[in-house]
């Protein structure tokens, strides 16, 4: 079926995305001094960036110097700003998308835009919503509606990804997206015949949609990589392995292995950290070591009491791990918990007002000190 709607559709994009001006002579940039030319000599073009939105002149210049023509009038970049803020853009949203590409306002808005913006409102797409879709990807608006934006409608349908969620999926919209769109939904029977429920890859979420941008074949073996890991095609996190897995070639696997055995974990230990929590293999080394350092040779945690909760190392050291584990260590010290009262995962995993509750006011009539310690993010060396 996605094979035919591929067929079907043979989407040609525009190439480049802002060749949709045919009939006027946009490439030529000699135009008479009098029509380019604004007050105190600006250019015409600086002067209605630098009035219509507040640029400084630097940037105005810098702008109009990316426009296939400068403006010779200001009766279309006005229809443009018009339009959008018809639809519910404010001043504020139209001067991202003119920064991020100015050559917007060269379009003829009813004609280029205006199918665009109806297309979008009829899915639901309005507002706030409108707004920072086009905000983080102003060009979407030069694509052509019916050789590529409906057509990777139609296939999102197929895919079962909510209107509610389109916005997220378009804001990252390309010339590209419906050959990915057709690559995706074959392997979304791949990952079905497997026995991974829908409810596991929303697709509208960057990483489970670029697991399978890949080839079948390789999604296939992907696949078959994390089952022969331990994870079950149904359990939570086997998405997230296999996304994992189809950014991480063997020698970079390997290389991550040996950074874990130095820090005295087996590859049992590692393989049971990477099923619980499969960013795990993903972290960065600097940042995990600071942490692992500061778990084990300051709490005194072994290697395998950390990978055996893997979460830990996602949390902020300095926001999070440091203060909250001051108090802990603080509170032992004076001897009002021991260690074997609290384990690591769940210090950190709880809310703060359970934290605060817990371990700061319970105990801050005989510690007077703790909450100075809590706020000020105490270092746990100095407690020693």
């Amino acid at each position: 079926m996605f094979g035919f709607c591929c067929r079907r559709f043979q989407v040609q994009l525009l190439v480049p995305s802002f060749h949709c001006i045919q009939k006027e002579r946009l490439f030529s940039r000699f135009y008479s001094s009098k029509s380019l030319v604004g007050p105190q000599g600006t250019s015409f073009t600086v002067s209605y960036l630098i009035n219509s939105f507040g640029f400084s002149p630097e940037l105005a210049l810098s702008l109009s110097k990316k426009l296939w023509v400068q403006f010779e009038s200001p009766e279309k970049p006005d229809s443009v700003i018009k339009l959008l803020k018809h639809y519910g853009l404010s001043g504020t949203h139209v001067s991202v998308m003119v920064k991020k590409d100015p050559r917007l306002l060269l379009f003829k808005a009813e004609k280029i835009f205006l199918p665009k913006l109806e297309f979008f409102s009829s899915m639901g797409i309005s507002g706030t919503v409108l707004a920072r879709l086009l905000c983080n990807n102003p060009r979407i608006l030069a694509l052509s509606l019916e050789r590529s934006l409906r057509p990777c409608y139609d296939i999102t349908k197929t895919l079962h990804i909510p209107d509610e969620k389109l916005a997220y999926f378009f804001s990252d919209f390309r010339r590209t997206t419906f050959k990915r769109l057709c690559i995706v939904a074959r392997n979304v029977q791949v990952l079905r015949a497997h026995g991974v429920p829908q409810s596991s890859f929303p697709l509208w979420v960057p990483f489970y949609f670029n697991a399978l941008s890949y080839d079948s074949e390789r999604v296939k073996e992907n696949i078959d990589k994390v089952i022969s890991m331990g994870l079950r095609p149904s359990s939570a996190t086997f998405m997230r392995a296999l996304f994992v897995i189809s950014v991480t070639d063997a020698s970079k696997w390997e290389q991550k292995m040996e950074f874990y055995r130095n820090w005295g974990l087996t590859e049992d230990d590692v393989l049971l950290a990477f099923r619980k929590s499969p960013l795990f293999m993903s972290f960065s080394e600097k940042i995990i070591s600071s942490k692992m350092d500061f778990y084990v040779n300051t709490m005194g945690c072994q290697p395998s009491d950390v990978a055996g909760c893997p979460d830990v190392l996602t949390y902020s050291l300095e926001k999070r791990i440091i203060p909250r584990c001051s108090v802990i260590r603080l509170l032992q010290l004076e001897g009002l918990i021991a260690k074997e009262d609290v384990s690591i995962s769940t210090i950190l995993k709880t809310s703060e007002k359970w934290f605060l509750e817990r371990f700061v006011i319970k105990y801050q009539g005989q510690v007077p000190e703790l909450l100075t310690s809590y706020k000020e993010k105490s270092v746990l060396q100095n407690l020693a």
